[in-house]
């Protein structure tokens, strides 16, 4: 195991290339702090070949597209920023039933469920709304640090004896101003697989934070990913083509922490 690792970059592909790199050459890296700055109100800079390239295998594999894993934290594609925060909500609850359905990997719950209805039925009903109360309370001018907080662990259901288990391992999300006007948010997982999971992870919570700066009259600047550990989640002899292509994409790119084509 190695760590701690930061890498800061102010483009989402180039982090998660770095992070790959890390873990594929030593397997665990304990803490993996992932930074994404200067988000441009919430428009993510990405390189499409790295995000297509990781797709394509996460797709020969049958396993969960970035796109898709990132719906789970926030489902972009039910959001209109010109509705009423309450139209998202309720669609979203509305189609819980049959969200939890469409992947096995979904029967404990999803993230974005957690957030808007924590510790719900099956149904969704009988949750709390915190990122509904994290907005109410900082539209009555409350900018105290630890009222901007949302849990996704609940122990009454995720305190088991299972061996493996899978959900959540997105435990907390923080969300803070900027000395910019800005809005930083940070999500911290208790493990992260970075090939299955990390890029989805990150794309899911700079669509969370552009969703909450929208709503509280901010421009989402900076996410935040804490992994303790991001971990390896395959052998090394089958990624050796993805981190070959890699490191080949990453040379065409400066990057801000520097990068060794050797690692």
């Amino acid at each position: 195991m190695k760590g701690p690792v930061i890498i800061e970059e102010t483009n989402l592909s180039i982090a998660w290339a770095r992070a790959f790199l890390e873990v594929y050459e030593t397997e665990e890296v304990a803490p993996l702090v992932v930074v994404v700055n200067d988000l441009a109100n919430g428009d993510v800079a990405e390189v499409p070949a790295i995000r297509t390239t990781l797709d394509q295998l996460l797709e020969a594999q049958d396993e969960t597209s970035c796109h898709t894993l990132a719906n789970t934290i926030f489902p972009s594609e039910m959001w209109n920023k010109n509705a009423k925060r309450e139209e998202l909500f309720d669609r979203y609850l509305m189609l819980l039933p049959i969200l939890r359905r469409l992947h096995s990997g979904n029967k404990y719950g999803l993230y974005f469920e957690r957030l808007i209805a924590f510790g719900c039925d099956n149904k969704g009903k009988g949750g709390v709304n915190q990122l509904e109360h994290i907005l109410s309370t900082w539209k009555r001018g409350n900018r105290r640090r630890t009222a901007l907080q949302a849990s996704l662990f609940d122990p009454r259901k995720d305190h088991t004896h299972q061996r493996q288990r899978g959900f959540p391992c997105l435990q907390h999300v923080s969300f803070a101003r900027t000395n910019r006007n800005g809005l930083a948010v940070t999500g911290t997982y208790v493990t992260q697989h970075v090939v299955e999971k990390a890029y989805g992870n990150f794309l899911g919570l700079c669509r969370l934070g552009r969703f909450m700066a929208h709503e509280m009259g901010l421009r989402l600047d900076r996410m935040t990913c804490i992994a303790n550990p991001g971990r390896r989640d395959r052998p090394k002899s089958e990624l050796h083509t993805l981190a070959e292509t890699i490191r080949v994409l990453l040379e065409q790119f400066p990057l801000e922490g520097g990068y060794d084509s050797g690692a």
